[in-house]
């Protein structure tokens, strides 16, 4: 079979290889859409993965073409998502069901060979089924959709509230439909690109904010008749965002911070005064796992897909096969693409 192999960083080569065999509790799935989530690209042009040589790859849904001795409740031909963290069950955490906290795990992609390739074996506890509304692609994004939805099951985010979320990728525009699906009636979007901000306000943005342009706390004071806003959903890492997130906040406020931080974190008294006296909680989340797993992230996710209420359609912004995967990273590198989801799609008929 095909696969995009990685030897080392910035080192992704197209090749032949065997195609692998399910173990006993796996199945055998052939790939039809896997995306590019923000963690690849540290990991393939920077830092490098767990190990080397390696597959990438960790979104992804496919279709089942054969299965292992001890699978009982899958057929072939089942379309499905695939949750790629592979927990150590004997772990404390694990056994608290909070999988994601777990120290001994394994995970595909970064720690076992990935998705960039037309054939996996994945266990069968890591399926989720795919609606019939559900194309591939969409089926490829609930990772990045379970993860917006565990941020906001970690704000316990109800429709009496106000949301604000910083950073318009997939995880935050799907954060924003998440909220919309909930009922929230003020969801308030922030970016520097306005081309996502027009998406966000597609996916059920109430009011759009260009931070570049405009100060986001004074707007969203002004947009809450200087109440503040009740959740605060910062996906950018960027420090600048993470203050704003606390000072945009109301009384009670709570702010999850779920992007990646590159750099250090050092609150003005402003802000630290302002988590003070209005008693604002700060969190983090992270990836997207529950009891039983996979969890109510990814179920709901595929749930809300297959009604049409969370729809990746408008920001798969690249469909590609995978003897692009190498070039595309080249241009990421560079610069040269814009993007928010990459998608591509081992099974070329499907692009």
């Amino acid at each position: 079979m095909k696969a995009v192999r990685m030897y080392d960083v910035k080192d992704l080569r197209v090749e032949e290889v065997p195609k692998p065999s399910p173990k006993a509790d796996e199945v055998l799935l052939k790939i039809h859409a896997v995306g590019v989530c923000g963690s690849d690209i540290p990991r393939a042009l920077i830092k490098g993965p767990h190990v080397l040589p390696i597959t990438l790859g960790h979104e992804f849904a496919g279709e089942i073409v054969e299965l292992g001795s001890d699978v009982k409740d899958w057929a072939l031909g089942d379309r499905v998502a695939v949750a790629p963290l592979l927990p150590d069950y004997n772990d404390p955490w694990s056994k608290k069901g909070i999988y994601s906290l777990s120290e001994g795990y394994m995970y595909y992609g970064s720690r076992n060979d990935g998705a960039f390739a037309e054939y996996l074996s994945v266990k069968a506890l890591n399926l989720i089924k795919l609606g019939d509304n559900v194309p591939y692609d969409w089926g490829a994004t609930i990772d990045p959709a379970a993860n917006a939805v565990h941020a906001c099951l970690r704000a316990d985010l109800t429709e009496m509230d106000s949301v604000a979320v910083y950073g318009m990728g997939a995880i935050g525009l799907f954060a924003v439909q998440y909220a919309k699906a909930k009922g929230v009636k003020t969801i308030i979007a922030v970016d520097i690109d306005d081309r996502k901000l027009e998406i966000a306000k597609q996916s059920g943005a109430t009011t759009t904010i260009n931070s570049k342009e405009i100060d986001p706390v004074e707007a969203i004071l002004k947009v809450t008749d200087n109440q503040g806003i009740d959740v605060s959903l910062e996906m950018s890492g960027t420090e600048i965002c993470q203050i704003q997130a606390v000072q945009a906040s109301a009384k009670m406020g709570r702010v999850v911070y779920l992007g990646i931080s590159n750099s250090s974190l050092t609150f003005p008294k402003e802000a630290v005064d302002k988590i003070l006296r209005y008693q604002v909680s700060v969190m983090g989340s992270w990836n997207s796992f529950s009891d039983p797993f996979p969890g109510i992230e990814w179920t709901e996710s595929a749930e809300l897909m297959d009604k049409g209420l969370m729809n990746p359609e408008m920001f798969i912004t690249q469909k590609l096969t995978l003897d692009d995967v190498p070039d595309t990273f080249k241009k990421i590198d560079k610069k040269e693409l814009y993007f928010i989801k990459i998608m591509f799609y081992p099974s070329t008929q499907d692009s």
